[in-house]
């Protein structure tokens, strides 16, 4: 038991001190001042997509919500736009190194709409729970997948230690191209949400995870770089995106396979049976299996 106490005492010695180190000029924003409530949030997302949102809609029709997820899709493309802007913007009038960025603590006034962009950054990846909400109220199961649940409950509370240590330098460049791909990924749920009579604008959507693919690959280069040519940026944060960079990238390449390679060859192989090949398991024209009533 004491030695329970004892490292826990050492851990809160230890958040204390690295509270003390971390950028003063964020201490005040909203859900900046300790980990508790992205923690908190990050726990209830979990449980209730997981377990409580299944339980409750078990036994219940699935809701329609067609326009409030439009709106929430036309939301979520206003706040990326508005990240990726200021974020192009403002790093652009600062000559921000697309290789080695340091963090500038100051006042400058275009250094803190980088940390207010990046601060938006963060806060969306709450709004973004909400996709999966959205998904459990419509009995959407299949698409609730390992991958979508922990892309959703690890981007929040790691963008929360960006915000909170390094809110600019090299973090500007992960968070600019991932909110001008959800710029188009929400822009293609928009139109999606509005009804079938929309799906034939929707052939792209292949094109979309090769784009969110190759953001992630574009990102693991910039943070090998910046290890390499050892970049004056924290070295932890660097190793920390780095490694959260590989789990996704496996997950996605993984989906990729399963929706696109994998998928489609048996659809095509369950259509050669059904159009004169094998049916029921035995050679179509000589004998077909029938169903007592």
């Amino acid at each position: 038991m004491e030695l329970v106490v004892d490292k826990i005492n050492h851990f809160n010695e230890f958040y204390n001190w690295a509270l003390s180190v971390s950028d003063k000029r964020v201490e005040n924003w909203f859900l900046m001042q300790g980990y508790a409530p992205t923690l908190i949030i990050t726990a209830v997302y979990v449980i209730f997509v997981t377990k409580i949102g299944p339980a409750f809609m078990a036994n219940r029709e699935p809701f329609q919500l067609k326009w409030p997820i439009v709106i929430y899709n036309f939301v979520c493309i206003a706040i990326n736009f508005h990240i990726f802007s200021e974020l192009l913007y403002n790093s652009t009038v600062k000559g921000y190194s697309y290789s080695c960025q340091t963090v500038d603590y100051s006042d400058d006034e275009n250094e803190v709409r980088i940390a207010k962009a990046l601060w938006w950054f963060y806060f969306s990846k709450c709004v973004e729970m909400l996709d999966t909400v959205f998904f459990v109220l419509r009995k959407k199961n299949n698409q609730i997948s390992f991958l979508h649940v922990y892309h959703h409950a690890t981007m929040f509370p790691i963008w929360w230690m960006g915000i909170k240590w390094v809110a600019g330098g090299q973090s500007f460049f992960g968070a600019m191209i991932n909110s001008f791909i959800h710029v188009i990924m929400y822009t293609y749920y928009g139109i999606a949400a509005l009804g079938p009579q929309f799906q034939k604008y929707l052939w792209w959507k292949r094109y979309l995870t090769i784009i969110q693919l190759i953001q992630f690959f574009v990102g693991m280069v910039y943070g090998i770089q910046g290890i390499l040519i050892e970049c004056d940026y924290p070295r932890w944060m660097l190793w920390t995106s780095m490694a959260y960079g590989v789990t996704i990238i496996t997950l996605f390449l993984n989906f990729y396979i399963q929706a696109y390679i994998k998928k489609p060859k048996l659809q095509s192989k369950s259509m050669s049976e059904k159009n004169g090949h094998v049916t029921n398991g035995v050679s179509n024209g000589h004998t077909e299996s029938k169903k007592t009533k």
